[in-house]
């Protein structure tokens, strides 16, 4: 049995974070991870041309700039080593292939109890913990939608987060299904390597250039969501033009605002709308079930792929392993309080990474944890 101040599990970039910070009030901390090295989603889970999709300035941890040389949108290269960096620079020292299997709060000794497994050992460890941080992140389990038929559809299915480059898919018919960044990436990268690319796109969309993104997050601090909301919109139009005819359509909230309410991002395109202009890659509409290597759409179109990759997000595993945290999370592993509130439950439970407002809002949510623990602390000893 292990007692420690602070637990934090999770060692991706809302873990480092905390624990950077927790570090500068010289709070004592153990921090897990089920991989074996910190930030596996970004080593071995990103495809190769991924960069941030965001300017630099938004995409800092606490307590650490980029090299001055750093390019304006940071390659996955490039920040994984700034990681590596950062948890050289506060000592952090995971215990990896250290995966929680439960936590439950203990009202008696007021304290959060915490059985993990090593994996290397095969052995149990445990924690008792005065505070308890989940940083599993939002991204912890792929998810791939059921469709009739997919279990016998005889190409390669993958998620995206196995897809590293279109080399492979050369002259292949490459179905790519969710139109997020991943997805209107990934179809850009197949395309560009010769494969006869479709996109499944479902929902409405806000197509938007990497530079109209760092405009609206500059303005959003000085003038009204819905004005700033009102330029993009206008700007997106004039670069773009009406993609409706081509089968994209925007939402009829603005991108800064539904990335606020919902947390969902517009889509920064690299080069993929020129190609859907074009024709090269085919807009498909829902999936209606899959019959061999031939997929029905709903609008009653059929077509034969090779493979099909699923850019169709991730979930949260967080409630498999955390008991009484319905205070905190809700039946999806993310917070059941709005941001900027969500990252507090109660008797010591936080959680960092969870709010679906990338890197800025990791920050933001490590800086208040330690220091909400430190005024609890301070409190007590008081």
């Amino acid at each position: 049995m292990e007692g420690v101040t602070v637990l934090i599990v999770g060692a991706g970039p809302a873990g480092l974070a905390t624990a950077a910070c927790l570090s500068q009030f010289s709070i004592p901390y153990a921090i897990v991870e089920r991989e074996s090295c910190s930030a596996s989603l970004w080593r071995n889970r990103a495809y190769d041309r991924l960069k941030l999709h965001l300017a630099k300035e938004f995409c800092e941890l606490p307590h650490m700039s980029y090299p001055v040389d750093a390019p304006t949108y940071i390659p996955k290269t490039l920040f994984v080593k700034y990681l590596d960096h950062y948890v050289e620079r506060f000592n952090i020292q995971p215990k990896y292939l250290t995966s929680v299997e439960s936590s439950t709060y203990d009202n008696d000794e007021k304290c959060w109890s915490i059985v993990a497994k090593d994996m290397s050992k095969c052995t149990t460890v445990k924690f008792m913990a005065k505070f308890l941080v989940v940083a599993s992140g939002e991204n912890s389990a792929e998810n791939i939608p059921m469709f009739p038929g997919l279990e016998n559809f005889p190409g390669d299915v993958i998620h995206s987060s196995s897809y590293k480059s279109g080399k492979s898919y050369s002259g292949k018919n490459v179905l790519v299904v969710g139109s997020g960044n991943s997805g209107m990436e990934i179809a850009y990268d197949l395309a560009t390597h010769g494969a006869n690319t479709s996109i499944v796109i479902r929902s409405p969309i806000h197509v938007m250039t990497k530079e109209l993104i760092r405009l609206g997050m500059t303005l959003a601090h000085r003038l009204p969501l819905n004005l700033v909301d009102k330029l993009l919109v206008m700007a997106a139009y004039l670069i773009f033009g009406d993609l409706s005819q081509h089968g994209i359509t925007r939402p009829k909230m603005g991108p800064m605002t539904l990335k606020s309410e919902t947390g969902r991002s517009a889509v920064i395109d690299v080069g993929t709308v020129g190609l859907i202009k074009k024709g090269i890659i085919k807009v498909r509409g829902s999936i209606n079930k899959i019959k061999g290597n031939i997929v029905k759409f709903q609008c009653s179109k059929r077509m034969s792929f090779d493979a099909i990759v699923f850019a169709t997000g991730y979930k949260s595993t967080a409630n498999m392993w955390l008991k009484d945290g319905e205070s905190m999370l809700n039946g999806n592993g993310l917070p059941i309080q709005k941001y900027p509130n969500h990252w507090k439950g109660e008797n010591g439970l936080y959680c960092a990474g969870l709010a679906r407002r990338g890197l800025a809002g990791i920050a933001t949510d490590a800086k208040n944890i330690a220091n909400d623990i430190k005024s609890v602390m301070d409190s007590m000893s008081s």
